[in-house]
């Protein structure tokens, strides 16, 4: 506990229904449960352009009247300030950039107001790229540009959710460290969502991190902290340690999910294995996580860099 206390422990990804009317109250979650940094979904491909927009207008709104608890960060300097306050940092994400409407000025003024991370696609193709559930298009001309404007800007290149030519043509073109934020390997658990070891080893070249999460599907039909640690030791073993992070993908309001993938089963067919209710492992098992990664022979070092560290050095790299 003493360790995970004075750890900074940050969630890359948190997975609730990125839409206008989502209720930041449940942020207190992610700050019982000690974590001081999470970056929150504002938009995916599932929903139009706009919902992204009026999503960040909705979460910063929400956000100013919360201030005693949380903090929309800039600099990687704030998230230290946030920790020490007893506020949970909260930066932005976007998952696939249908969000950008074919525009390459969008990515600069989703970065201006808190995106500090966007992946390519959301398990379908867009004008981008390939979504690992689709035919991996690789990327295009418009993806390409896209990668070169998120460097530019200061934006983290992630790709998660992305088709595997899509991946590895992101990670040989960015000048940046690149992410998975919220991506678990396939050797451990053969669905289209997890990434082979090629892109695991791919992303680390880049000087990247691989965040691990905690959903059901992606862990093999477990929510448990073991199958959690499981992932993480075999991306620590294949990598190293410095390349290894957390982008839990938590979320609540189970029902909400569920219903959400068999209404749209393009993005989450049944073949997949969306089919049935969508768990996820508990916030509330963290400080579990850190003991068993200890039990399971990583240093302390290690440790505090797997649950925020390595994570933060990607920032440290990459925002402007």
């Amino acid at each position: 506990m003493e360790l995970y206390e004075n750890a900074l422990v940050w969630d890359d990804h948190a997975g609730f229904e990125s839409k206008p009317e989502a209720n930041l109250d449940q942020l207190e979650a992610w700050r019982k449960a000690g974590v001081n940094y999470l970056s929150v979904n504002a938009g995916y491909d599932v929903r139009p352009w706009d919902n992204t927009v009026k999503t960040l207008a909705s979460f910063h709104r929400q956000l100013a009247g919360m201030t005693d608890k949380y903090v929309i960060v800039k600099t990687v300097e704030d998230i230290a300030n946030a920790k020490a306050a007893g506020k949970l940092a909260v930066t932005f994400d976007i998952e696939g950039m249908e969000s950008l409407n074919d525009s390459l000025d969008m990515v600069s003024m989703y970065y201006d107001l808190g995106v500090k991370h966007m992946l390519f696609a959301y398990n379908l193709n867009n004008k981008a790229g390939g979504g690992c559930h689709d035919t991996d298009i690789g990327l295009s001309t418009f993806g390409r540009n896209v990668v070169e404007e998120m460097n530019r800007v200061g934006m983290v290149v992630d790709c998660s959710h992305s088709g595997y030519r899509t991946t590895m043509e992101a990670m040989e073109i960015s000048k940046d460290p690149v992410v998975f934020s919220h991506s678990n390997p396939r050797a451990l658990v053969d669905q289209g969502r997890n990434i082979l070891d090629e892109q695991i080893k791919a992303c680390a070249a880049t000087g990247g991190v691989i965040g691990i999460n905690g959903v059901q599907l992606f862990l093999g039909g477990t929510t448990t902290v073991e199958a959690f640690v499981d992932h993480v030791i075999y991306t620590v073993e294949l990598v190293g340690a410095q390349h290894v992070g957390m982008g839990l993908d938590y979320f609540e309001g189970e029902d909400e999910i569920s219903g959400l993938t068999s209404r749209n089963p393009a993005f989450w067919p049944k073949s997949e294995g969306y089919v049935g209710d969508i768990g996820c492992m508990g916030l509330d098992v963290l400080p579990r996580a850190t003991e068993l990664m200890l039990e399971r022979g990583l240093s302390e070092e290690d440790v505090i860099g797997i649950l925020g560290g390595n994570f933060l050095s990607v920032a440290e790299r990459v925002w402007k």
